[in-house]
């Protein structure tokens, strides 16, 4: 009498989540309707300024994501200068400028005095 193993059972194979995921339509957005980085950037650039709790009651984000944010994107991606203040109620953010961008420092043209 000899035992049959089997080595693997075969399993029908199931789309991975990202597969999935990249099949769900979604509704286009409106006109109208304003992102997320829209309403952080709107609340960044007010004179008041805002604060990390302020924009993750607007965002439904969490305070280490809207810090995330505010460096990766607003910093880094879009070149803004964020300053922060801090007062008794805790820290204000707001935009006080962008940085020049690097083909505005490179495109400085020098002219030669004209002979005339």
């Amino acid at each position: 009498m000899t035992k049959t193993t089997s080595k693997s059972r075969s399993r029908p194979k199931t789309p991975k989540r990202s597969k999935i995921k990249a099949n769900v339509a979604r509704a286009p957005r409106k006109p109208g309707d304003a992102t997320k980085q829209d309403r952080v950037l709107g609340l960044l650039r007010t004179k008041r300024g805002t604060t990390i709790a302020a924009v993750s009651k607007a965002t439904g984000w969490q305070p280490h994501s809207v810090r995330g944010f505010l460096a990766s994107v607003v910093k880094k991606k879009l070149g803004l200068t964020i300053t922060s203040v801090k007062t008794k109620s805790g820290r204000i953010y707001r935009i006080t400028g962008a940085k020049p961008s690097p083909s505005s420092r490179s495109a400085t043209v020098i002219q030669e005095p004209s002979d005339a």
